[in-house]
């Protein structure tokens, strides 16, 4: 059965994505990154784009079957070799700021059983190629956001308990509408409504300014310290244009840099973490002085391995808070996908952290980051490592300690 109202439904989703999401201003351009079985949502975000007032849209597609063959089948020398066109173009976007959405929808296992050593080199590769622009993003030089677009392959690993391809799209797609209010008279104003809340309980954070956070759960008991004039952020985020934007749709969470060098203890994933097409389960990190020291995954140990040893992905860039109780949460799905699955618990993330988490970062160089305890590295990863069984504290300069979750949810 069709989802009633679908085209209805996607009309208003389009147009959330360009009003909320990336904020599209006169004069923009927009990329849009989108799978190539997501035509009929790119189309309308273009012709939404261009309502709005943009100046020009691009759709650069992609596809998981000619992405798995390519990574399978082409010389080494290509897979370690991005076209220099391709770089410029990322100089460029970064040099000229322009607006990005990313239409994400891809299967999480499409690379499984390919050679893992090759996906890691050209995810390399591909990441020090892309630097400018990754870094333009990361830094909100920029607007950009990353969005959810059901398809086949992704839904039959969500629901694989339901019969039949349509239904298990439509399924999907039910939840992505769910989660980002387009069922209700006005999603542009439930999301403003809904950035205020967030924003508040990033200022109580803020306001504090803790020295650590402590972690203890079952397979957790962990101490991550916090930058000197960290910063919290929740929901929106500001560009260098002034102009706000909605980085991640759904959102649910609070978070901010840790600090690189002070984070000592050991923590478990409580949620699959799909990455470079393949599916890790239960993995498990030691820390000692900032470092992963010791590490292991029930499943996609090899390809965890491969992510570690990415310049800076041993140590950690973003720490991020979500109550048990999100409505992403509460509905029990497992989305095997980040974007989702990273807004039903608290999560890290390996690699890169993002210079605005600091006051005045964005205008500071790579050095003074590194000295502010900011980690560097051309990836970041985010696991989940939530649950309705963790407890966070907060500890102060004095070594006092306040309680911010309990049981999962705030305290």
């Amino acid at each position: 059965m069709v989802l009633s109202y679908f085209d209805e439904l996607l009309k208003k989703y389009a147009r959330l994505i360009t009003k909320v999401g990336v904020n599209v201003q006169k004069g923009d351009t927009v990329i849009v990154y989108a799978s190539v079985d997501q035509a009929p949502l790119a189309r309308l975000v273009t012709k939404n784009a261009y309502a709005l007032g943009a100046d020009e849209v691009q759709v650069q597609w992609n596809d998981d079957t000619i992405q798995r063959e390519f990574l399978t089948h082409a010389s080494a020398e290509k897979i370690a070799t991005i076209p220099d066109y391709k770089k410029a173009e990322a100089d460029d976007f970064a040099e000229k700021r322009v607006t990005r959405i990313s239409i994400i929808s891809q299967d999480p296992d499409a690379l499984a059983g390919v050679d893992n050593s090759r996906v890691a080199t050209y995810q390399a590769a591909r990441g020090k190629a892309l630097q400018a622009v990754m870094q333009a993003t990361q830094s909100n030089k920029l607007r950009w956001t990353v969005v959810a677009a059901a398809s086949p392959a992704w839904a039959k690993k969500v629901f694989p308990n339901i019969e039949g391809q349509e239904a298990q799209v439509d399924a999907l797609w039910d939840e992505i509408f769910k989660t980002t209010w387009i069922y209700s008279d006005d999603p542009v104003a439930a999301w403003q409504e809904h950035d205020q809340t967030m924003r508040n309980q990033a200022e109580k954070l803020n306001k504090e300014q803790f020295s650590a956070l402590h972690y203890t759960a079952p397979g957790t008991d962990i101490v991550i310290g916090l930058p000197k004039n960290h910063i919290w952020e929740g929901a929106g985020s500001f560009a260098a244009d002034g102009k706000e934007f909605m980085a991640n749709m759904p959102t649910e969470e609070v978070f901010t840099a840790p600090d690189k060098n002070r984070i000592d203890g050991y923590i478990t994933s409580t949620k699959p973490l799909s990455y470079a097409g393949n599916t890790l389960n239960n993995m498990k990190f030691t820390f000692k002085a900032g470092k992963v020291v010791d590490f292991s995954a029930e499943s996609g140990e090899e390809v965890l391995k491969s992510l570690l040893e990415i310049e800076g992905a041993d140590s950690l860039g973003e720490v991020a808070l979500v109550p048990d109780p999100s409505p992403i949460s509460q509905s029990g799905i497992t989305f095997y996908n980040t974007l989702f699955d990273e807004n039903a618990s608290n999560h890290l993330a390996l690699g890169a952290a993002y210079p605005f988490s600091v006051k005045d970062g964005t205008e500071m160089s790579e050095e003074e980051l590194n000295q502010a305890g900011l980690n560097s590295s051309q990836t970041h990863v985010d696991f989940m490592v939530g649950s309705a069984e963790m407890s966070i504290d907060g500890i102060r300069e004095d070594g006092s300690f306040v309680p911010i979750f309990r049981n999962g949810d705030w305290a």
